[in-house]
């Protein structure tokens, strides 16, 4: 999320004074701003599960529509009809193409991270045994 946003899903002064004068004005509203503070990071994810979930069910009725024949929303004009349907088609597979990409992109963004986090273990347990537990920022010496 944007850290530098002013009203945050985290304890930031202006967040807390929009609870408070939540609870001051109607309870309900300060309520709904501490659950902001509280469980807003899990709202990125709700949101995207959310959209994942209509947009499967969506589809399955704009397949069986397909299935059956034209969809019911035909304007009349045959020509323009298979043109939509063909852009429709298109831009389809290139929403999938996309979503693919995003996929591979976040598998490699955690690869990154995970090969971070190793080198940064590793990096630890070589000063911890090369130099005692005196050599590491933070230990105490034994």
């Amino acid at each position: 999320m944007n850290q530098s946003a002013l009203i945050r899903p985290d304890w930031t002064p202006a967040t807390i004074a929009m609870m408070v004068l939540g609870f001051v004005i109607f309870w309900p509203l300060g309520l709904a701003m501490l659950a902001y503070i509280l469980f807003g990071e899990r709202l990125k994810s709700f949101k995207k599960d959310a959209n994942n979930s209509v947009d499967g069910f969506c589809s399955s009725f704009r397949r069986k529509s397909q299935r059956y024949g034209r969809p019911s929303f035909g304007t009349g004009n045959v020509a323009f009809d298979d043109w939509r349907d063909a852009e429709l088609a298109r831009l389809d597979e290139e929403r999938r193409k996309l979503d693919e990409m995003r996929e591979q992109f976040d598998e490699y963004a955690r690869e990154l991270r995970r090969a971070k986090d190793q080198e940064d273990f590793d990096r630890f347990m070589r000063d911890r045994n090369s130099g005692g537990a005196g050599s590491v920022p933070g230990f105490p010496a034994n």
